[in-house]
This record gives C-alpha cells, sequence and structure tokens, in this order.
C-alpha cells in the first residue's frame, strides 16, 4: 500500500528546517522519518501531503486507498503492528489526533473515517525542532537495531582503541577508522558506508555518521549525535543533529543544536548551548513571530538549509538562523538572523537571490547533486514570502 506522509499541525513548529522540506524529510537517529517508515513497512512507495510551495518537488498524493501517516515518531513493536493491521476506514490516533489510517483519498475526511482506536502504547513524538536533539538518543537506538540486526559489522582495524561491547559498534562497507578512540558504553555507534573517521578522533556514543560523511582530524564527538550524509565535522560537538552536505570543518563547539543541509561553519565557529545565569533558553517561534520559552536549559543553534557563518563566528544560546543567511559581520549576530540576511544583523541588506542561487549550485555541484528547478521556486517562495 502506499504511504502518504502528511505534515498535519507540525510543520511551522519545525522552521526553518520545514522551510524547504516536508516532516517526513528531517532526519533524526540515523535514518529521516520517511526512510524509518519505508523500511519498517516494507516500502518504496510514497508520497506527501505538505505546504503547496513544497509540492511540486515532494510528490502529491494520488487519490487511491492509501496508509496517512504523521511521520514523526517512533512506533514500538505493538504499535507498527496495529498500524499494519489497519483496516479500510479505520484510524489511529495518539493525544487526541489521527496520526495513522487507512484511506480513499478520493473521499478523504475525518467525517469519513468508521472507527478511531488510539495507539496502544506511548510513543516517542517529536513535537518541535528541538525534540530532535532531545530525543536523539532514542531515535539513533531504535534505527541502530533496525538496521544492525542480523548483520555483520565490518572489523575495527587494531589501530583503533574501543571501550565497550563490540556489538554496539557497527561499520559498514568502505568506511575507514584509524586510530581513533571510541566508547560505546552509553550508547551505540554506527558508521555508515565509505565513511571516514580520521586520526585522532575522539567519539562517545551515540553517534551517527553518514554515509560519505567524514570527521576530521582530532573531532571531539559527544553523543547523542548525527553526522548526515555527506558531512565534515571537526572541532567539538556535543548532542547535535546535521540532516547532511553540511560542514563543520574545523576547531570551534557547537551543542544541542540541530543544522540542515548545504550549510557551511567557518573556522572557529562556536555556538553557545548554556546561558551565563543558567536560565531556560528562549527561540524564535516563526509561528508566534516572538521569542518563546523552550523548556530546556541546554540549547544552542537552529539553522535553515544553505546558510553559513564566517570564520571566528560567535553565536548566542538559542540562535536560529533562516535559510540562506550568510553571517559575516563583526559581533554576536542576533537570536534570530533572517533568510536570506547578507550580514547576520538586524535591517542588513537581503542576499540578492540570484546570487544565492548561483553559491548554492557551486556548493551542490562539489557534492555531484544539482540545484533543480523545484529547489529554485522553493527559495524564491521562501524569498519573497518570509
Amino acid at each position: 500500500m502506499r504511504l502518504v506522509f502528511s505534515d498535519a499541525q507540525y510543520w511551522t513548529d519545525f522552521l526553518p528546517l520545514s522551510f524547504t522540506r516536508p516532516m517526513a524529510e528531517m532526519r533524526c537517529g540515523i535514518l529521516t522519518f520517511a526512510e524509518r517508515w519505508k523500511k519498517l513497512l516494507e516500502t518504496e512507495d510514497c508520497t506527501y501531503i505538505t505546504e503547496d510551495f513544497l509540492q511540486q518537488k515532494f510528490q502529491e498524493p494520488r487519490k487511491i486507498q492509501s496508509l496517512f501517516l504523521v511521520p514523526n515518531f517512533l512506533p514500538t513493536p505493538k504499535v507498527l503492528e496495529q498500524i499494519k493491521n489497519l483496516q479500510p476506514g479505520y484510524a489511529l490516533a495518539y493525544e487526541d489526533e489521527v496520526v495513522a489510517a487507512n484511506i480513499d483519498l478520493n473521499n478523504f475526511s475525518l467525517g469519513n473515517i468508521e472507527r478511531v482506536d488510539d495507539l496502544s502504547e506511548s510513543v516517542v513524538f517529536y513535537k518541535k525542532h528541538t525534540d530532535l536533539f532531545s530525543f536523539n538518543r532514542e531515535a539513533i537506538e531504535y534505527d541502530f537495531q533496525l538496521l544492525t540486526k542480523n548483520r555483520q559489522s565490518q572489523p575495527l582495524s587494531s589501530t583503533n582503541g574501543l571501550r565497550g561491547d563490540s556489538g554496539k559498534l557497527f561499520i559498514e562497507e568502505g568506511a575507514v577508522v584509524e586510530y581513533a578512540i571510541i566508547n560505546v558504553e552509553d550508547g551505540p555507534v554506527y558508521i555508515g558506508k565509505n565513511a571516514e573517521v580520521m586520526e585522532g578522533s575522539l567519539i562517545r556514543g551515540p553517534l551517527m555518521l553518514g554515509e560519505s560523511a567524514k570527521l576530521n582530524l582530532g573531532a571531539k564527538v559527544y553523543g547523542p549525535t548525527t553526522i548526515g550524509p555527506h558531512c565534515k565535522v571537526g572541532g567539538e560537538v556535543n548532542n547535535i543533529v546535521i540532516f547532511g552536505y553540511s560542514n563543520k570543518g574545523h576547531d570551534g563547539f557547537v551543542g544541542n543544536s540541530v543544522i540542515g543541509e548545504w550549510c557551511n561553519l567557518g573556522a572557529d565557529t562556536n555556538s553557545s548551548n548554556l546561558k551565563n545565569n543558567y536560565a531556560e533558553v528562549k527561540l524564535w517561534s516563526y509561528k508566534d513571530k516572538r521569542f518563546k520559552s523552550t523548556g530546556l536549559q541546554f540549547c544552542g543553534l537552529i539553522m535553515g538549509d544553505h546558510s553559513k557563518t564566517a570564520i571566528n563566528t560567535q553565536l548566542n544560546t538559542g540562535t536560529v538562523v533562516g535559510v540562506a543567511a550568510n553571517v559575516f559581520k563583526p559581533g554576536f549576530p542576533p537570536n534570530h538572523v533572517e533568510s536570506f540576511s547578507w550580514g547576520g544583523h538586524a535591517h542588513d541588506e537581503k542576499f540578492r537571490l540570484d546570487k544565492a542561487f548561483e553559491v548554492a549550485e557551486k556548493v551542490m555541484q562539489r557534492r555531484k547533486v544539482d540545484l533543480t528547478d523545484e529547489d529554485r521556486d522553493i527559495l524564491t517562495h521562501i524569498y519573497h514570502n518570509y
């Protein structure tokens, strides 16, 4: 059966990360939500219900019998069986919201659902962007079991030091790990296909290092951390999620943060994740157009796709950077840097859209990925509407 992933009411709570993708394409743990569900339900047939300006890139569902899913949760085995066994016209709810339904999209409305049952067990549910790092441990451990069950890891070279159960380390084919120290006592470490851990790296799990990603010389990584495919990371990181294709390749600290795709943090970029007075961190809310309390004492950076920082950039606790912003002016930028900011400070001029396209093309071509017409349309919409 075809999967139809819905953003439901959560899309605005994940901005600026969701400016350029639906909820299902968020990464947390080892996999994106879409990748996880396709593996759990053994299908590649999926479409999306998302914002109109994203729909051209992320295929809109056809009007057929489908499994409707709000994807941003981790199903327990019992909940997964509930979803697999849903009969036509039946739905499942969590905290009074429908999260799964076997429906005919020709005639879909909540009123046409014949029966709604509650999920049989509590689940880990991701309701806002900070949940991606707050509950990343649960996702890494979940995905590690899902991806490594009944499989054999590539051997760890004798040049490395390993502390803990070797069964909590999995190295995919083509990965290179030499002269590193890896501690899996507090959580598993997954090294993706063709990834590289360079000499002197210090790793404390849980960690996911994605396909063709790299830890640079002497990197210090505290889990739970997710470094998506084709990323380069150096310096010190602690409890961060990077979706993919982004670089923090040099010294500097980033903690309790989420970074989108095609971003670059210049050398010695540092992001504070704890206020000097240990107070609760506030973050800019795009939905409410004001700063709102997160309930967190540790919270660093939320950065949208295609944004960059210059060398020696200092980011305050709880900084939100939009899409395609270029932060380079001296001094601390504000806690909310608008999309397409040229400089990073309040009232700076906008990055010209044609120049933003030019930079994005060059960055993406280095990874042999094209900036498509759909990508241009999405960036154009953000430029003119946000």
